[in-house]
């Protein structure tokens, strides 16, 4: 598989894996013993970048130390701090946030031990703590890379002031936001900010949570602990107004040969050079898919197509 680039000159396979619904979100956890097996089957396909999070559940992190205990010079792994817990209001998940300096070496501290390494190569602020300024953030971060503890470290959903200030102390690698056919905010300015900055783009959600890949209609019923049950782009009402946007993506991979969800991240890959999707899954079957969209070229041409289809289209961006 080609390689991108973090900012931070580690090269990392231009699709990688979300992890989170191994343990998390999805339902029920995975049984661990096949999700190794996924994981060595991804690095087999030639995945190198896998993406945790401790909010997603310890065990996701121990997963990875796992499932790469032997082949860690052959993975780039990311996990994050931030969120050191989470309550429910009114249905919905709250974090708690701590990004004090002293909370996020506890944090590191637990992650390299759950993760079985003594580095991480990439470490994201998960959430902007509102009491922690971006510089002290960033001054933690250059003392943990100088300590050899982190190779690098990005934001998550954080304000674009917010990115400015921690960068000017600590050059960031990486940041992970949404971004997809049906959630396109990036592209308003955050992207040339990237560009301007060499700082890679790693898409979370890249196939709007499975919406894109067409499986899901309004009929679907969610499993035990699937959030997507309650999130608002899987509301009937909602997916009737984007199913304009699923038969475009289904006629694309009709001509190409291709499946929705390839055309869905070979459009990712072609729309900037430093953007980096991570899927997530736990089927090796839709492994193998998603990692073939890498196989997949769009031209200048098939792009500037698609994005001007997609402009005509009214895409619902509802999320929750």
């Amino acid at each position: 598989m080609k390689q991108r680039h973090l900012g931070n000159g580690l090269s990392v396979s231009e699709i990688g894996l979300g992890c989170m619904g191994m343990n998390h979100a999805y339902g029920k956890p995975a049984p661990r013993e096949d999700m190794v097996k996924l994981l060595h089957h991804a690095v087999d396909l030639g995945c190198t970048f896998f993406d945790t999070a401790v909010v997603y559940g310890e065990a996701n992190e121990e997963l990875l130390g796992k499932a790469f205990s032997s082949l860690r010079d052959r993975v780039v792994l990311a996990t994050k701090f931030g969120i050191v817990g989470q309550r429910i209001e009114n249905g919905k998940p709250v974090n708690l946030l701590d990004s004090t300096p002293a909370s996020i070496r506890r944090q590191v501290e637990g992650s390299l031990r759950r993760l079985g390494t003594d580095h991480i190569d990439l470490y994201y602020q998960h959430r902007v703590d509102p009491h922690v300024e971006p510089e002290v953030v960033a001054e933690t971060m250059n003392a943990l890379m100088k300590e050899g503890k982190i190779l690098g470290w990005g934001l998550s959903n954080a304000p674009v002031d917010y990115l400015k200030r921690a960068h000017a102390v600590c050059p960031l690698a990486a940041v992970e936001n949404q971004y997809s056919m049906m959630w396109r905010e990036p592209e308003q300015g955050l992207f040339d900010l990237c560009s301007a900055m060499n700082i890679a783009f790693v898409a979370y959600s890249p196939l709007g949570n499975g919406f894109l890949s067409g499986r899901f209609t309004r009929d679907t019923v969610y499993g035990e602990g699937d959030f997507r049950g309650f999130m608002g782009r899987f509301r009937p009402e909602v997916m009737e107004r984007n199913q304009a946007l699923l038969n475009l993506i289904r006629d694309l991979a009709g001509s190409r040969q291709a499946t929705p969800a390839q055309i869905v991240l070979a459009w990712e890959l072609a729309q900037r050079p430093f953007i980096i999707p991570i899927p997530g899954t736990t089927s090796p079957q839709r492994l193998e898919e998603n990692l073939g969209a890498a196989l997949i070229e769009l031209s200048s041409e098939d792009l500037a197509a698609i994005n001007n289809t997609l402009a005509q289209i009214d895409v619902d961006e509802t999320y929750f």
